[in-house]
């Protein structure tokens, strides 16, 4: 299997432009959707994207804090509500935090992996169809609708084991 893009960025890759297409697809998504994507929506996003890491909700709170009043806990975690909601942000379990999605199409009942490195904190998100198909076909056998799952697996990346 080959994959499309790589799961994770190059170190020195154009993050601003990486950012600017997710906010752009978020858009698009809230559009087509006849979703608001409101400015805090909109901020918490951007918060997220400031790094290919996750945040944890009051990370995300003090990277905010930086460009504008400090907001309330409970606006920050609505946002992210929507943010989830719509396939544009995750929640990952193991970290308490969370990781703008990036730009992928999500439905109802994918799965989604992510590279989790133990030595940088980076998070890659990698395509999952045919575990998913597999994962998705075991549960309506036994009786159950499955929706979104997510499976983390953690190791080293490629940049941090070349660094080594």
């Amino acid at each position: 299997m080959t994959l499309a893009k790589p799961a994770f960025p190059a170190p020195d890759h154009d993050h601003r432009r990486c950012a600017a297409d997710a906010l752009a697809h978020a858009e698009a998504v809230c559009e087509q959707r006849a979703q608001k994507f409101t400015p805090i929506r909109r901020q918490v996003l951007g918060a997220l994207l400031s790094s290919h890491r996750p945040l944890g909700a009051y990370e995300v709170i003090d990277e905010l804090a930086k460009s504008m009043a400090r907001p309330a806990p409970i606006t920050v975690y609505r946002a992210l509500d929507f943010l989830m909601a719509n396939g544009l942000v995750h929640r990952i379990e193991s970290r308490n935090a969370y990781l703008a999605c990036a730009a992928h199409d999500h439905d109802a009942t994918s799965a989604v992996a992510f590279l989790i490195c133990e030595r940088c904190g980076l998070v890659g998100e990698i395509p999952s169809a045919s575990f998913a198909k597999d994962l998705n076909a075991a549960a309506r056998s036994s009786g159950f609708a499955p929706k979104l799952s997510v499976v983390e697996i953690t190791g080293v990346c490629a940049h941090c084991q070349k660094a080594s």
